[in-house]
Order: C-alpha cells, then sequence, then structure tokens
C-alpha cells in the first residue's frame, strides 16, 4: 500500500491505520495485525537559489556512477547520496526531490548535507 502526501512519518501511519480500521469496517477480511513499514520517503525542496548543474557534474568527476547529468535527456542532476542514503533529482531552479531514504530524519540530514556541500563549493547562488 502506498500513502502519498503526508507531512511526516506520523501522519502516514495515522493514515494508514485508519485505512485499515476503514475496511476491517467495511467488511474486508483482514487476518493478523497489520504492520506498517515505511520504505520511501519522498521529499520536494527549495533550497531558495538556483544551483549551476554543470558546474556540479564537472566538479565531482571522481562521482561518476553516483552522479548523472545528460540535460539533453532531462533537465536535472541526479546524484545518489551513500550516507544518508538518499537520491536527489536537483534542478537549477534550486527546486529538488529527494528520494530512497528510509525515515524522515535521513530526508532532513541529507538534505542538509548536500545544501552544506553546495555552498561549500560556492554551486548556489542566492539573489
Amino acid at each position: 500500500m502506498i500513502c502519498t502526501m503526508a507531512r511526516s512519518e506520523k501522519e502516514a501511519e495515522r493514515s494508514l491505520r485508519k485505512l485499515v480500521k476503514m475496511l476491517k469496517g467495511g467488511g474486508i477480511l483482514i487476518l493478523g495485525k497489520s504492520e506498517i513499514k515505511i520504505v520511501n520517503v519522498v521529499a520536494a525542496v527549495n533550497l531558495g537559489g538556483s544551483v549551476d548543474l554543470l558546474e556540479l557534474y564537472e566538479s565531482e568527476r571522481d562521482m561518476r556512477g553516483r552522479i548523472v547529468y545528460e540535460p539533453e535527456q532531462f533537465p536535472g542532476l541526479i546524484y545518489r547520496m551513500d550516507s544518508p542514503k538518499a537520491v536527489f533529482l536537483i534542478f537549477s531552479s534550486g527546486k529538488l526531490v529527494c528520494t530512497g531514504a528510509k525515515k524522515e530524519q535521513d530526508v532532513y540530514d541529507a538534505v542538509r548535507k548536500l545544501h552544506g556541500s553546495l555552498e561549500e563549493q560556492n554551486l548556489i547562488f542566492y539573489e
């Protein structure tokens, strides 16, 4: 089962428990206690500045395999972070999508780490 639009892990769990209760109340047979396990957290983020994707790609040559940028195919840069484990779709507008994290806190940590790295390398520009 997939739960979308939840703003937190707790909200997702609450919504799924409510759904299971509704299904049981509607006559759907559910054996045993339902287990809710979050396996993928997705977040949309606005970093508040524009990102030089070509410069980011060029500056990370040692990360080939973890970073992909083919602007003719897709307008965003794909970055696979090892720790915490997450995948980013980064756009030049400074907006990004973070997916693949197992916990909400991993998203916060990964975005903070990425944002800090972009600032440290002067690859994000604020107007």
